[in-house]
């Protein structure tokens, strides 16, 4: 928390104004590949090869989405990147430019927003490499607020609905399963000091998910893809109602992508989300791509059994509730 807060003899984002407050924080931020025109105009001009591009927004609130007395401005710099990535990944295609919008208290230090922004960057590096910050927004609230745009390139394919899973296509998911809420639960009941000995508290501060495997996934052949954020079972249920189908679920199989498990964590599997992990489904006998590993089957019907019974998940994120159900 303290990273959040200035002494007496820091310098402020009030004391430096928004032309100062700028300058240190753009060089800190990583250039897109396509850039045309960036940051220093009206709006960014970016290339798109493909004639066409994804584009996904997604915010984080201080409160409801992030706390400060267990986020570091880093932190949350990362956070914001990895989630808006994972959606472009989810529809099949690979980031390449950001569009940051900040609203942040006049007393935040300054070295508070280039922590933050070297998060982004270090987002940005590791999980989609050529992908960079081309403009956006800085205002004033007297709560931390982070509003990302995000664009990607389909780079001739055709996008990955979730409405296009079939009766006989296997489910497969690449990622993490229930480690960011069970790094939740850690924060919730001890506080930062979880960080210590929860290796998975990391997992809900900087989550990673698989953003390269979005692009293989369709390369591949998924007919429907999204990246959990809200549980697995939640999410699967999405693919099934836009799909029209359902999609049984094996407990066993779910258990065995996620390594160093304990039989007690499977409902943090089925239920917890942010790990921003990718669920696809493929046709059967599809050589599926690195890092997928089989965990259900779309067949006729509606909703999500898990071991051949019906799941009501009384966990997964809901915007609204600020309350953790696991």
């Amino acid at each position: 928390m303290q990273e959040w807060l200035a002494d007496g003899a820091q310098a402020t984002l009030a004391s430096i104004g928004e032309s100062a407050a700028l300058a240190s924080l753009l060089p800190r931020l990583p250039r897109a590949g396509e850039r045309l025109t960036g940051p220093g105009d009206d709006a960014a001009v970016i290339a798109a090869p493909d004639c066409r591009y994804v584009v996904t927004t997604d915010s984080l609130i201080q409160g409801p989405d992030f706390r400060i007395e267990w986020s570091t401005p880093y932190d949350l710099g990362w956070k914001s990147v990895a989630v808006n990535l994972a959606d472009v990944a989810a529809m099949g295609a690979r980031p390449t430019a950001l569009v940051i919008a900040l609203a942040l208290p006049a007393e935040l230090p300054v070295t508070a927003l280039e922590r933050f922004a070297d998060g982004v960057a270090a987002a940005c590096e590791e999980l989609a490499p050529g992908c960079g910050v081309e403009g956006g927004d800085l205002a004033m609230s007297p709560l931390v607020t982070v509003a990302i745009t995000a664009f990607g390139d389909l780079e001739g394919r055709e996008p990955v609905l979730r409405s296009g899973a079939r009766p006989g296509d296997v489910v497969a998911v690449h990622g993490a399963l229930g480690r960011a809420a069970k790094g939740l639960r850690a924060l919730y009941e001890r506080g930062i000091d979880a960080a210590v000995d929860v290796p998975e508290v990391a997992d809900q501060l900087r989550p990673r998910p698989p953003i390269a495997a979005g692009p293989l996934a369709a390369l591949a052949g998924a007919t429907a893809m999204l990246d959990v954020s809200d549980g697995l079972i939640l999410d699967a249920r999405r693919i099934a109602t836009a799909s029209g189908v359902r999609i049984e679920l094996d407990a066993a199989a779910i258990q065995a992508t996620q390594v160093g498990y304990a039989l007690g964590d499977l409902r943090f599997a089925l239920e917890g989300g942010e790990d921003h992990a990718l669920l696809a489904a493929f046709p059967a006998g599809v050589a599926l791509p690195e890092g997928f590993r089989v965990i259900g089957r779309v067949t006729e019907g509606e909703g999500v059994l898990v071991d051949g019974m019906p799941y009501q998940a009384t966990g997964g994120w809901d915007t609204f509730d600020d309350v953790l159900h696991l």
